[in-house]
């Protein structure tokens, strides 16, 4: 059975969860505290980062590699189009959530609310949650921009794209970061994507010290 080690709020490692779930592999999930820099873990990747995923006897990191690596070698169902162009869209969008968003958002708010607490790492920095606070709604309003043109953030199917924002939305929704009632469109969207059966795992989540709110778990929200 594959094996990845992971953090269960990372977004990184949701949206590979997210993957591997659509794709009915199964895989034992293994926590792991990069931030200590174990050494068994250092030698699967010298990064010292998650997620590290194990599969057909190879030891793989970085989510969008692993990615690409599961939709290559799992073709079905798709999670990236065949038209050269559609998929130059879907990776720009993957790009644009793992890199700009966590950048602005993730990082300034899940990374300040839960991780500094979780590392030991002191208290929530008040400039940076303002920062991510007022960054998330110019990105809600791009999304809903984008859903007001296509069924799906990169077209008019679901692909890695809208798994990977909402591998950071569900993060950050699990400590009330998000308002949904800024855009309905986007509401939707996410209500569409959390209903899936890959989406299960991640909704059963749960962070010591760090309870998810009543709606969390409500396809209904």
């Amino acid at each position: 059975m594959a094996r990845l080690f992971h953090v269960p709020l990372s977004p990184f490692c949701r949206k590979v969860r997210l993957s591997l779930a659509e794709k009915k592999i199964e895989v034992e999930r293994v926590e792991e505290r990069y931030w200590e820099q174990d050494p068994d873990f250092m030698r699967r990747n010298p990064a010292g980062k998650v997620p590290v995923l194990q599969l057909d006897g190879v030891m793989m990191s970085e989510s969008a590699a692993i990615c690409e690596y599961i939709e290559e070698t799992r073709p079905e169902p798709p999670l990236m189009p065949s038209d050269p162009a559609q998929r130059l869209e879907v990776r720009r969008l993957v790009s644009w959530f793992d890199d700009k968003f966590h950048a602005e958002v993730t990082s300034k708010l899940l990374y300040e609310r839960v991780n500094k607490k979780v590392m030991g790492q002191g208290f929530p920095d008040s400039r940076n949650v303002k920062d991510g606070a007022k960054a998330i709604k110019y990105h809600i309003d791009y999304m809903a921009w984008l859903l007001d043109h296509r069924r799906w953030l990169a077209g008019d199917v679901m692909t890695l794209a809208d798994f990977a924002a909402a591998a950071h939305l569900s993060s950050l929704d699990y400590i009330s970061d998000v308002d949904w009632n800024r855009s309905d469109v986007v509401k939707d969207w996410y209500a569409k994507i959390k209903s899936r059966p890959a989406f299960r795992s991640l909704l059963a989540d749960q962070v010591p010290g760090f309870p998810p709110p009543k709606h969390y778990n409500d396809l209904d929200f």
